[in-house]
């Protein structure tokens, strides 16, 4: 079995750092700074996308993007948490599955992250937004991650919190659970699932039981 995580708001909590790393990109060109639930209903979606729908023009998006991750790289470590019972949810994954990660944040600082919650170990892969031309909803992120991993196995599942992630799992035709510990609530989350969990240990146990 293979089972593929997100990372944002299903394993980790950075929303602090993400919130942080935006108020300095926009204050760094002298525009205004988004109220904090604007920007926290595009979490999942590359920076760049992200910026355009806060309002930055398009020929500003790389300048504030470059701002943005230079404050992020500082700070991401001290100012992101594991989500309750994340590290559980991979160590019981990793007693019966292969594990990759498929993300649309940068796969370095995602890497250093995982690093420094000594979770990187349980992971045989990490797709990150640079890895691909297309990220999630496209299949693109999953189908290069399951590319990396050797596996006999027919059973493929995604487990993330945006509809994205279960989008994107629809697209490459394998299973998909979605979590209520992120940034979708779950009643936007039923309108493209009804497996649903409230964590990703209540997630990885689910599919345990398939």
């Amino acid at each position: 079995m293979i089972i593929l995580f997100d990372l944002d708001g299903t394993l980790i909590d950075s929303t602090e750092a993400i919130l942080e790393s935006f108020h300095v990109a926009f204050k760094t060109f002298d525009s205004p700074v988004p109220h904090e639930d604007l920007i926290k209903a595009e979490i999942g979606h590359p920076l760049d996308e992200m910026f355009l729908t806060l309002g930055v023009e398009s020929h500003n998006v790389d300048a504030h993007v470059h701002a943005y991750k230079m404050h992020y790289r500082e700070i991401s470590c001290a100012k992101t948490v594991l989500l309750p019972n994340a590290k559980e949810a991979v160590e019981l994954a990793s007693q019966h599955a292969t594990l990759g990660v498929v993300t649309t944040k940068t796969a370095k600082y995602s890497i250093e992250l995982l690093e420094h919650m000594g979770l990187m170990s349980y992971f045989d892969v990490l797709i990150g937004r640079e890895d691909v031309e297309n990220p999630k909803p496209h299949p693109e992120p999953i189908f290069k991650a399951l590319s990396k991993l050797q596996s006999d196995t027919s059973k493929y599942w995604m487990i993330g919190d945006t509809p994205m992630d279960i989008l994107a799992a629809k697209a490459a035709n394998i299973n998909s659970v979605a979590v209520t510990c992120g940034y979708a609530d779950e009643a936007l989350l039923l309108e493209y699932t009804d497996n649903v969990s409230k964590t990703a240990l209540e997630a990885v146990k689910s599919i345990k039981r398939v």
